[in-house]
């Protein structure tokens, strides 16, 4: 099976009151992790590749491990350029396969975010590729993104039906609360479903998309710490909340933060309890494993996609 655009994923998942997960990739394991969980349970896939991902692991290379990925599993996978942040980038990803891109120029005034994601989407639709845009400003950090508490902002759902119109984007990322990195919540967790449900009102049958939803699972952070770690208890957001927004317009629900958790955790534990061991087949094994059972874990319990492969 190719390479597919999400286009029809998100058309199913709307009308089905689940979401497709957008998991980020680094490297073969991570890879694998995910493709394996998303065969087990039958689920369709977004695999996303960030600036520092491509810088990481080079382009080329990740290109033919999801092709390998496809071969193994023959599941419909999008691949998607997360926070693309210029016209370049998107170019330059598009035309080396992938079937979906980000732009977000959420960063620039709004005039300036109309004006660059529109310039994405004429280049990416004249090849087939969709492309998501950004309205809002999402706090924290991962990869490339910093964004200070302070200059954090909600969407505002009076500029959607404008900048939707005027882009022509196939998918829009909101800011309702959640944050990226693994430290989001200082006090109780709490996703603003009322600017999500005023936006589902002014985009009807328009897929949503949510960026930092981790959940930051605590047994992981405990088991970091355990082995020689040294983060602070930090709060995501809860599984339920994600469940919720996937039953209403959120048809994407981007994941990073449990995987590189899970990932690490295992692999601390493993010299934890085999400190002299150097074969990296050894800890990169049960490492794999916990981004599957992660994966596994966010398809079942969080996306509701599992069956809709």
């Amino acid at each position: 099976m190719p390479l597919v655009t999400s286009t029809e994923m998100f058309k199913k998942a709307y009308a089905g009151g689940y979401a497709i997960g957008a998991f980020n990739v680094n490297n073969m394991e991570i890879i694998q992790g995910i493709t394996e969980a998303a065969k087990e349970v039958q689920a369709p896939l977004i695999l996303q590749v960030s600036a520092g991902a491509r810088k990481y692991a080079k382009h080329v290379y990740l290109m033919k491990l999801i092709e390998a990925a496809l071969e193994d599993t023959g599941l419909p996978i999008c691949v998607h350029l997360d926070h693309g942040d210029d016209f370049e980038i998107c170019k330059s990803c598009i035309d080396g396969g992938f079937t979906s891109v980000m732009i977000d120029g959420s960063k620039h005034p709004y005039e300036e975010n109309v004006r660059l994601t529109r310039e994405v989407v004429e280049y990416a639709h004249a090849h087939g590729v969709v492309v998501e845009g950004e309205l809002g400003k999402l706090a924290g950090i991962e990869d490339a993104v910093n964004v200070a508490d302070h200059d954090a902002s909600f969407t505002d759902p009076d500029q959607v039906q404008d900048f939707v119109g005027r882009t022509g984007v196939d998918s829009l990322a909101i800011a309702i609360g959640t944050s990226h990195g693994a430290f989001k919540f200082k006090g109780e967790p709490h996703l603003r479903f009322d600017i999500l449900e005023e936006v589902q009102q002014r985009l009807p049958g328009f897929p949503i998309v949510l960026h930092g939803a981790s959940s930051v699972i605590p047994e992981l952070v405990a088991t970091i710490n355990k082995y020689g770690g040294n983060m602070p208890g930090a709060q995501g957001v809860p599984e339920a909340m994600l469940r919720q927004a996937a039953k209403m317009a959120v048809c994407k629900i981007n994941i990073d933060s449990d995987l590189r958790l899970a990932m690490t955790a295992s692999i601390r534990e493993y010299f934890g309890e085999h400190p002299g061991d150097f074969d990296p087949r050894q800890y990169l094994k049960p490492a794999r494993e916990a981004i599957k059972g992660m994966v596994k874990r966010k398809i079942v319990n969080v996306l509701g996609c599992d069956g809709k492969a």
